[in-house]
């Protein structure tokens, strides 16, 4: 009775080996580095690791140690000052093709990242960096779709030689006919255009609203919030922060987490800023249908334009800062779309005049009646016109800016247009000391609690406390080692469920030797009450486990930040402790007092 088979043992032993393997790399700690990674995507190759290596050890710095990492370089150093300079020679050399941004490495040995083992990640209340919530403006992602709607059943009416008006309020477009004979004619061309919009007569018979479905509105909602990550995450890079996080955040916000950035005034003007370009014609007459007027910024005069745009920001591929004849200027090269544009517009308007329109969003807050109210205000201003002399198509330049307004819209022209604006509302920034100061406290906690549990089950159940405490320990190894497995960011919460794992851990085991001091009480056989204390036990352990367990998940699918933390570890740890406290416990049981005569049991 009480013997496992062999195959069982060996099962626990490999496993237990298995979780002290990936929960190792977390002994080790970590030393500044530089990660460097291609602008385009692209894997970094090995003959440029050689490279840059090269490089700084042409300067008198010594790496510590330089390997690939997930398609990116890396190279540690033994101090800070090593890791500055560094950086400072590596972006000198490399700005224009690759990211050169400072960051911690694991001093592991090379036979651990062979294996490809890694410590597990501290979120950004143990790291120290900055934390920013932004929300992104859902009615402006969804009123550009308008606008395109717009423009293209206004070009589509023009070209049938149906008289008309098209006017986009209120989230409807609404097409006024001259004629009744053509309404029928002009449901078809829209339909045609797109058949899944949302057609209906107006109130004087000769005209149509069109409004997009609510499938419509929440797919673009979801492309806006899509496509504001995709940017945000590319504009970070630009600032070349390493191992930045952006993700969603419930409807209609991201949340954005820079381990190391400790200044985030620089960071607020690239996060949010909304600045863009579009490309027009000036309508020298002034009669067009939908040319209006635009203002000039500064000495720039104010021009009347057509509505018609050649070329937007969404098209821009790359774009540099640089001077051109003494003056400020962003050298821009369009894609294929744009490019084609451009050329037919420049073929076929020589010696006209063309305007760049610089266009920023901002939010503005008033009170009225005592209540805060919040509008989004669109400035767009001329700060070119020149006359087209030739003909060009993907690369060209523009000017009229400041050097300061020529670098951020170089570098916001690069990372991509944002679909819609997106607006701060909240920001914290962490210091690493504090967040030092925080792994300490969460050490401490944990440590204090294990050695109170450790004490209390040593003194209380004697031999069996020693064998349930091997089994904590072996539970703590196994939530380091999934959190180094899955890598999962370790915060501060995080800290407190592994507190709380802790507590419930040597619970199981609790009941588990009670039930055995109950079965020995009743008169029954030692080996008996072993066997019967664990499946006696197990329901018990199981509910009430399963229930913490089902809490932990729907915590961690509405909960957000630490709360998602908190959750992540509990989970582990409930998983953990069933494992170490059912099946391990009962293998070292019947390891040491399985399979032979027992007068008594310690307990």
């Amino acid at each position: 009775m009480n013997k496992y088979p062999s195959w069982l043992n060996f099962l626990v032993l490999t496993i237990l080996l298995a979780g002290i393997l990936f929960a190792l790399p977390n002994i080790y700690g970590s030393a500044p580095a530089v990660q460097i990674a291609d602008k385009e995507g692209a894997e970094v190759l090995p003959d440029e690791l050689d490279s840059f290596v090269r490089i700084v050890e042409n300067s008198g710095v010594t790496p510590e140690a330089a390997y690939m990492k997930d398609g990116r370089v890396v190279i540690r150093f033994a101090s800070v000052n090593d890791q500055a300079a560094a950086s400072a020679l590596l972006r000198e050399n490399y700005a224009r093709t690759h990211g050169v941004a400072t960051t911690l490495a694991p001093r592991l040995p090379e036979w651990m990242r062979n294996l490809g083992l890694s410590p597990m990640s501290l979120g950004l209340d143990l790291r120290g960096g900055v934390y920013v919530l932004l929300e992104v403006d859902m009615q402006t992602a969804v009123n550009k779709r308008l606008e395109l709607y717009q423009e293209d059943f206004d070009d589509r009416l023009r070209d049938a030689r149906i008289r008309h008006r098209v006017d986009l309020a209120d989230g409807v477009i609404t097409v006024r006919l001259s004629s009744d004979e053509d309404v029928e004619t002009s449901r078809e061309i829209i339909r045609d255009a797109d058949a899944d919009v949302i057609i209906s007569d107006g109130a004087d018979g000769r005209s149509l609203r069109i409004r997009m479905t609510d499938a419509q509105v929440q797919e673009r909602q979801n492309l806006a919030i899509e496509q504001n990550i995709t940017t945000l995450r590319n504009r970070v890079n630009e600032l070349g922060v390493a191992e930045p996080i952006v993700q969603r955040q419930g409807v209609d916000r991201i949340v954005v987490q820079l381990p190391g950035v400790q200044d985030p005034t620089e960071l607020d003007k690239i996060l949010t800023a909304t600045a863009t370009l579009e490309f027009r014609l000036v309508d020298q007459t002034g009669n067009e249908a939908g040319s209006r007027s635009y203002p000039g910024r500064g000495s720039e005069p104010s021009a009347i334009l057509k509505r018609k745009v050649i070329a937007s920001g969404d098209q821009i591929i790359d774009a540099e800062s640089g001077f051109s004849e003494g003056q400020p200027a962003v050298f821009i090269k369009l894609d294929a779309a744009g490019g084609e544009s451009m050329l037919d517009t420049t073929q076929n308007n020589l010696n006209k005049p063309m305007s760049t329109v610089f266009i920023e969003t901002s939010r503005e807050t008033t009170i009225r009646n005592g209540e805060q109210q919040v509008r989004t205000v669109k400035t767009e201003e001329i700060i070119n016109t020149a006359t087209i002399r030739g003909v060009f198509k993907n690369n060209f330049q523009i000017t009229g800016l400041t050097p300061g307004e020529a670098r951020d819209l170089a570098l916001l022209l690069r990372a991509g247009a944002l679909a819609a604006p997106v607006y701060k509302i909240d920001e914290r920034t962490i210091g690493p000391s504090l967040g030092q100061d925080n792994i300490e406290r969460g050490f401490k906690a944990i440590t204090i609690g294990f050695l109170a549990v450790i004490v209390f089950m040593a003194i209380y159940y004697r031999w069996f406390g020693m064998i349930a405490n091997i089994a904590l320990f072996s539970n703590l190894v196994f939530i380091v080692a999934l959190l180094s497995m899955l890598q999962a960011s370790l915060t501060l919460p995080g800290i407190a469920g592994i507190v709380l794992t802790v507590g419930m851990a040597v619970d199981a085991n609790v009941l588990i030797f009670e039930r055995i001091r109950e079965e020995i009480a009743s008169g029954v056989a030692p080996q008996a009450a072993i066997n019967s204390g664990y499946e006696k036990a197990l329901s018990s352990i199981a509910d009430a486990n399963i229930t913490t367990l089902i809490a932990a998940v729907v915590l961690f699918a509405f909960g957000t930040g630490p709360i998602k933390g908190f959750a992540i570890t509990l989970s582990l740890g409930i998983i953990t402790s069933m494992f170490t406290a059912i099946v391990g416990t009962r293998s070292v049981v019947n390891l040491v007092f399985g399979g032979r005569r027992v007068e008594s049991l310690p307990v």
